[in-house]
């Protein structure tokens, strides 16, 4: 790894963490205050809904303006949103800044992808990079959540909302001497107005429906887990550790792709981690204390952590070089929008039905789903190298 990218990895770890870590103090202190499990699945679309409607300009901007512009920008705005919760906290000025928070961390990811993806030419480099640079939301989904929980137990939750406003000023100082990809002029605006027409190539929407698959799995531990150890009376903290475990574990594997990722075919990992996820899910309702869950969090984090690489590594292979920013922003929306309707769906199947029936019925679909991913081992080997 070289240390440009290492910079804006870390600098990545306190801008995600900002969001990562509202994730979780955001649903406890509606919870606490008397929430029912939809109204918390309502707050925690809101960190996903801006990236659903902000993606594609995101994308175009970050295509004009190279990668410290947008950065400058989400930075503000994850501030903003986190202080506003600080300053006071109340329903509306959470949800507030949910909206902003999660809308910077979108506008982040598409910059942070597209900068990176033009530093490399070969097909293995490609899931090398990505599996560096997917370090940083692995590693900022354990400090943000572990950081807050502590904080929500020792200082409450004004507490916590400071210091997730802190976290993403944290950033500047680690790109600010990062040198600018070349700008692409090829991507004229006739291009961008048929973004849409990305939608008609056969492997771009499998792509995607497999995306779509394993980000949800994402949703439900992230949205379900606070909700389970709430009724079972368990401490923040406790519940910030069961998701840093899982963290921990996705950056784990994600470290060690690049040192096989000559010999990783992209839809083999993907459809060995959606049937892992499917078992992992199945018997979640049925673990007994805390520690068994932290346990079952780090293999699902071994199996949703080795995905996303070989997911990156795929759209750019299949994607023409002048479209990869539209095709990033349009995995973003479509991701974020299962995002906003996921938890809303999950809080109220959780309110009618019981937790138990949301993993599940989440374990039957990811299982079903890995039909869908093994259609990916017709994506060639050189069509990379073939654009």
């Amino acid at each position: 790894m070289n240390p440009e990218l290492a910079r804006l990895i870390i600098g990545h770890v306190f801008l995600h963490g900002a969001m990562a870590g509202m994730r979780l103090a955001a649903p406890l202190w509606a919870l606490q205050e008397g929430y029912s499990p939809l109204a918390v699945g309502v707050l925690l679309a809101g960190f996903a809904l801006t990236q659903v409607f902000l993606a594609l300009p995101a994308g175009r901007f970050a295509d004009a303006h190279g990668l410290k512009r947008p950065v400058r920008w989400a930075i503000a705005a994850s501030t903003c949103g986190a202080l506003l919760a600080a300053v006071y906290p109340h329903i509306v000025t959470i949800s507030l800044a949910a909206l902003l928070v999660g809308g910077a961390t979108g506008a982040t990811v598409i910059a942070l992808q597209r900068h990176v993806g033009r530093t490399v030419v070969r097909q293995t480099e490609l899931k090398q990079v990505f599996s560096w640079l997917s370090l940083g939301p692995a590693f900022a989904n354990f400090i943000g959540p572990v950081t807050a929980g502590f904080l929500i137990d020792h200082g409450g939750f004004r507490a916590a909302f400071f210091v997730m406003a802190a976290f993403p000023l944290t950033m500047w100082l680690w790109m600010r001497n990062t040198l600018e990809a070349p700008l692409d002029k090829a991507h004229t605006s006739t291009v961008k107005n048929k973004v849409w027409d990305l939608i008609k190539e056969p492997m771009l929407r499998r792509v995607l429906m497999v995306n779509w698959f394993l980000s949800a799995c994402w949703d439900v531990h992230t949205f379900v887990v606070p909700i389970l150890g709430h009724d079972r009376g368990y401490s923040a903290s406790t519940i910030g550790f069961i998701l840093g475990a899982f963290a921990v574990s996705a950056a784990a594997v994600r470290g060690l792709i690049p040192f096989f990722a000559e010999n990783a075919t992209e839809w083999k990992v993907i459809v060995g981690a959606m049937l892992i996820s499917s078992v992992i899910f199945g018997v979640y309702p049925f673990l007994p204390n805390p520690w068994i869950m932290g346990l079952f969090s780090i293999v699902l984090g071994f199996a949703l952590g080795s995905v996303q690489p070989m997911i990156m590594s795929a759209l750019h292979r299949i994607t023409p070089d002048a479209r990869q920013g539209e095709t990033l922003a349009l995995r973003l929306m479509v991701i974020n929008a299962s995002s906003v309707a996921m938890p809303m769906l999950f809080g109220a199947g959780g309110a009618a039905f019981g937790v138990s029936l949301v993993f599940w019925s989440v374990s039957a679909w990811v299982g079903l789903g890995s039909r869908v991913a093994y259609g990916m081992r017709e994506i060639p080997d050189d069509n990379m190298d073939s654009k």
